[in-house]
C-alpha cells in the first residue's frame, strides 16, 4: 500500500510539473514585434519579428526603405479596416525596395501563416 501511494504520487507530481512548464510556455508565447539594430542622421534600421496568425501594429512610412528577408514568408499587407490591399512574398536572404507610403494612409502586416517571418528593414530619414 505504501509503495502503490509513492507511486501516485510520483505520477501526481510528474503530472503537475509537465502542466506548470506548458503553462509557462504559453505565457512566454513569442510576440510580434519591432527590435532596433541600429540609428543615425541617415537611416534607421530595425528587425521585424513577424510570428505566426499575428500582426505588426498599424503604422506609416515617411520614407522608402530596404526590406532584407531572413526567412521565407507571406505577409497581408492590411488597411485599417483589416482588409489586405496587398500581399509580400519574402525570399530568405533577397533583398527589396518599398517606397514610402501615400500621405495619411496606416498599413499592417499580418503573418497568416504558420511560421515567424523575420525582415530587417532600412528606412531612409530623407528623401534622395
Amino acid at each position: 500500500m505504501k509503495q502503490r501511494t509513492m507511486v501516485v504520487a510520483c505520477a501526481l507530481s510528474f503530472v503537475a510539473g509537465a502542466c506548470a512548464t506548458w503553462v509557462g510556455a504559453q505565457q512566454q508565447r513569442a510576440v510580434t514585434r519591432r527590435e532596433p539594430q541600429f540609428e543615425n542622421e541617415h537611416v534607421k534600421v530595425w528587425k521585424s519579428i513577424i510570428e505566426p496568425r499575428q500582426p505588426l501594429t498599424m503604422h506609416r512610412h515617411e520614407h522608402g526603405r530596404t526590406a532584407i528577408a531572413l526567412t521565407d514568408g507571406q505577409l497581408n499587407v492590411i488597411d485599417a479596416a483589416g482588409k489586405v490591399v496587398g500581399r509580400y512574398a519574402w525570399q530568405k536572404g533577397k533583398a527589396y525596395w518599398l517606397d514610402a507610403d501615400k500621405p495619411g494612409e496606416l498599413h499592417g502586416d499580418r503573418n497568416d501563416t504558420d511560421k515567424t517571418i523575420e525582415v530587417i528593414i532600412v528606412e531612409m530619414k530623407h528623401d534622395r
